[in-house]
């Protein structure tokens, strides 16, 4: 189990369209896709850096997870992802060494990937997602 790149840092935003305006704006970025992830109850915009995403993700329910993040910690970085070859058995392994899982088996999250995440209690304070090709 070892990452080959970081796919992505997510920061929750209260306001989509502000926050885009500012990376496309004051950074020079430009949003490539906007998306809403159902089950995770976000709409999510990314911006291309390098090799590696910003993933700016609003909650559509206060009650959903990005939603109860901003509540008790307000905006900002939400959770680090890390590109695995093979999302599963990443997951797995990470099981395996006593890390506390948020997802014991992939999920479909956004651009069609499959993700799975790691509690930040087992990570030092850093949601951490593993993604990979569906």
């Amino acid at each position: 189990m070892k990452p080959t790149h970081i796919e992505h840092i997510g920061i929750a935003v209260t306001n989509l369209e502000e926050s885009i305006a500012y990376y496309e704006k004051v950074l020079g970025l430009e949003c490539y896709a906007i998306e809403e992830v159902a089950d995770q109850r976000v709409r999510t915009a990314f911006f291309k850096v390098g090799e590696t995403k910003i993933e700016l993700l609003e909650s559509m329910d206060p009650d959903g997870p990005v939603g109860k993040y901003i509540a008790k910690r307000g905006p900002g970085i939400h959770h680090l992802a890390f590109a695995m070859k093979d999302v599963a058995t990443s997951l797995k392994q990470a099981g395996e060494q006593g890390i506390r899982l948020i997802d014991e088996t992939p999920r479909e999250g956004a651009e069609g990937l499959k993700i799975g995440f790691l509690h930040p209690g087992s990570t030092f304070g850093v949601l951490t997602e593993f993604c990979g090709e569906m």
